[in-house]
């Protein structure tokens, strides 16, 4: 991976940091917020026949965590391009 220059490298280090620590963040509310805080509230909804919270505690954290994979790997190849280190 070479930059043209040292701007453009701090630049991108800067955006992909964010990108994560955004993502991170999305995690973390979905896991721990809806999972744990929330999950006396979204116990009284039901999702397919479960809680929700106890959905979000057992599944849709995982299920987040997949998509937020997919998500990450299609921002960092428009990141790539952006900056010219692409395959």
């Amino acid at each position: 991976m070479a930059f043209k220059n040292q701007d453009d490298a701090k630049a991108y280090w800067s955006e992909n940091l964010s990108l994560v620590f955004k993502l991170l963040a999305i995690w973390f509310l979905v896991s721990f917020g809806c999972g744990i805080l929330l999950v006396d509230v979204l116990n009284e909804i039901r999702f397919f026949g479960f809680k929700l919270g106890f959905w979000f505690s057992q599944q849709g954290s995982i299920y987040t965590f997949v998509v937020l994979i997919f998500v990450y790997a299609s921002k960092m190849n428009a990141l790539d391009k952006k900056y010219g280190v692409d395959d």
